[in-house]
């Protein structure tokens, strides 16, 4: 053997060990940290939404769309004011970026979003950068509609 060929095998077996211990000693795959929310508690325990968020969300949105609830403390817009990030020039990212709070995780689990193709990925300009999200009773507006029809029908 050559003096080249032994640097080389002791080069590749040094490049080898490096890299296969650095894999083992961070677990070998990266778990996400979202940025926390900016309250001091979410509506619920932070492993029943890391579970359940996608069935909350679609039960708010169907019962948005279909029966005209609003104001759920699961809606998609409240979830966005309170985890919304800053970027460097201290205006809350896009889904866009990387450091969004829903992509961070979304992107580690390899799912596509398709909420923010129709919603705003960032909070309600109106909304004071300071003020949480507050819990809201169900309203019907359908009901509440026809309870104005019929009032004013009947003249009321």
């Amino acid at each position: 053997m050559t003096l080249r060929t032994i640097i080389s095998v002791l080069v590749a077996t040094f490049v080898f060990v490096a890299i296969s211990s650095s894999a083992e000693a961070a677990g070998r795959v990266t778990i996400p940290e979202p940025a926390k929310g900016k309250g001091d508690q979410c509506v619920a325990d932070t492993s029943f939404m890391r579970k359940n968020h996608p069935s909350l969300l679609k039960h708010q949105r169907d019962d948005t769309l279909r029966k005209g609830i609003r104001g759920n403390e699961f809606s998609l817009k409240e979830c966005v004011a309170c985890h919304a990030v800053d970027g460097k020039d201290a205006k809350p990212v896009t889904y866009e970026n990387p450091e969004h709070f829903c992509r961070t995780c979304h992107a580690y689990v390899a799912v596509k979003l398709d909420c923010f193709e129709c919603h705003a990925s960032t909070p309600d300009k109106k909304r004071q950068a300071n003020e949480l999200p507050k819990k809201h009773p169900p309203t019907n507006v359908l009901s509440s509609w026809r309870d104005l029809s019929a009032q004013t029908c009947e003249g009321g």
